[in-house]
């Protein structure tokens, strides 16, 4: 009996996990910043983004998510990064790392593979779009009630937001956004496998 009492509270992430959680989203938000200003001075960086199909760029996936055109840009993924990546920073920092590695990779690869040809794909908007979707895809995978709160409560606030940015339209890397958003759902239903599997 003492056993069963004790194991949503083992499987909860300790304060001081979720803290290095938020300080890894807080990081890479700096790093966006200070990247950009960078870029302004004459940095010319904007060029490092996903170039679809181009071998050559392919080690920008990982690049391309910090870099962003202007500080308009910036600002309009700041604020949704901070929120979404803070809510899902409380799962603890692996969580949160692997959230971020995963979604990275399946947006970066499906911008890659099926973006326009001679376009260059920049911002953290995949990531945005990957971390609502995980957190809604969460909830469904786990159908724990806190987690399902949290899936609709990103629907209602960031849903109507995410569906525009699915439509094709000029300047816009939709690509990135559905990729990003493909990558949320797989993040969640991979490290929902591993709490089942480690519990």
């Amino acid at each position: 009996m003492p056993a069963t009492a004790l194991e949503p509270q083992r499987n909860r992430p300790a304060p001081e996990d979720r803290r290095r959680g938020l300080i890894l989203v807080g990081a890479m938000v700096a790093v966006m910043w200070a990247l950009e200003i960078v870029d302004v001075a004459g940095g010319d960086l904007d060029t490092n983004g996903i170039h679809p199909r181009d071998v050559d760029t392919l080690p920008d996936i990982a690049f391309a998510p910090f870099l962003h055109a202007g500080f308009g840009h910036l600002i309009g993924n700041t604020i949704p990064f901070l929120v979404l990546g803070a809510t899902v920073a409380l799962g603890g920092l692996a969580r949160t790392a692997a959230v971020v590695a995963i979604v990275a990779l399946i947006g970066g690869l499906g911008t890659w593979l099926l973006g326009p040809e001679g376009t260059n794909h920049i911002g953290a908007s995949g990531l945005v779009f990957g971390f609502a979707a995980y957190l809604v895809a969460r909830g469904a995978f786990s159908r724990r009630l806190v987690h399902v709160a949290i899936g609709l409560l990103v629907l209602a606030i960031y849903g109507t937001t995410l569906l525009f940015g699915l439509v094709p339209h000029p300047g816009i890397s939709w690509q990135g956004h559905l990729f990003g958003g493909v990558g949320g759902v797989v993040a969640a239903r991979a490290l929902d496998r591993t709490r089942r599997v480690s519990r």
